[in-house]
């Protein structure tokens, strides 16, 4: 591990947060490698989700890697997933009893690799008994590697990664994101958008939430918020900003947990004052 401590989490000889960072590494590799040279795009859920045999390849990479090392494991990956909120959540309740769950997200940002606009990454989780104890997020594009092990910091190539120092909304740059459910994620998210882009420095919708989620926890960005989204969206990225200092839970401000579809995370200075934007708007999606 880049921290050069014990690892804690161990089954025999095999650290999980090793086979996670390999099997990152693999998938964005292999991602990158196809970039441009798809053949065929699926649609699903709507125009704005698509999803290309590539999605489908890096989830059966990831999948059959980690269960090489822990055949026992449970894995709960978005490709086999049927789209929508309601069957995200009935996936996610089917394989909450397991004792360790992987959840993946094998391309998180398709829309943008589809269009060849580089901003998307390879998102890998492990909770045990419901709680996150490793996560990995990976862009393959700046070959940018995020770690986090519960308890022990979370770490961007071997350095350790701190949340911004910014102090209020307005010298903030914040992220939220376009949810591909047009009814009813997307106007609740773009009340949001209205309410706390003249609040904030600026803000961006990059297109990948497992990456802003990392940025928040690199100080690159001072708080993220989007409705309507899964947990494979964002179990890592919840990992990565807790270990680097930050906060997350839910638009109403409960504690984040695997259940959580709308998610509010930053630095922890400027989380109530986003917080309350959300709530005069009626933006929290509840």
């Amino acid at each position: 591990m880049a921290n050069g401590t014990t690892e804690p989490f161990v089954v025999g000889s095999k650290s999980f947060t090793a086979v996670a960072i390999n099997t990152a590494a693999k998938a964005g590799e292999w991602i990158k490698s196809k970039l441009g040279d798809f053949s065929r795009v699926d649609e699903k859920y709507s125009s704005h989700d698509l999803v290309t045999e590539v999605d489908k390849g890096s989830e059966k990479l990831i999948k059959n890697l980690i269960m090489t090392h822990f055949p026992s494991h449970s894995f709960l990956g978005e490709e086999g997933v049927e789209p929508g909120p309601a069957a995200s959540a009935k996936a996610l309740e089917a394989a909450s009893d397991a004792e360790y769950l992987w959840i993946v997200d094998p391309i998180d940002g398709t829309t943008n690799f589809v269009h060849g606009f580089p901003f998307f990454s390879v998102s890998i989780a492990l909770a045990f008994k419901g709680e996150v104890i490793v996560g990995v997020v990976y862009d393959p594009i700046r070959d940018e590697l995020f770690v986090a092990e519960k308890g022990k910091g979370a770490y961007m190539h071997g350095k350790k990664t701190a949340v911004s120092l910014d102090a209020t909304l307005a010298g903030s740059l914040v992220a939220t994101g376009f949810p591909a459910d047009r009814e009813g994620a997307l106007p609740i998210n773009l009340r949001g958008v209205q309410a706390v882009a003249p609040k904030v420095r600026n803000l961006r919708v990059a297109g990948s939430a497992a990456l802003h989620m990392a940025y928040v926890a690199a100080g690159r960005l001072s708080g993220f918020w989007e409705v309507g989204l899964s947990s494979w969206d964002m179990a890592a990225g919840a990992l990565l900003i807790i270990e680097s200092g930050g906060k997350v839970t839910d638009t109403q401000g409960k504690p984040y947990e695997l259940s959580v579809r709308n998610v509010l995370a930053t630095n922890g200075s400027i989380h109530e004052e986003l917080q309350q934007e959300l709530a005069k708007a009626e933006a929290t999606g509840f």
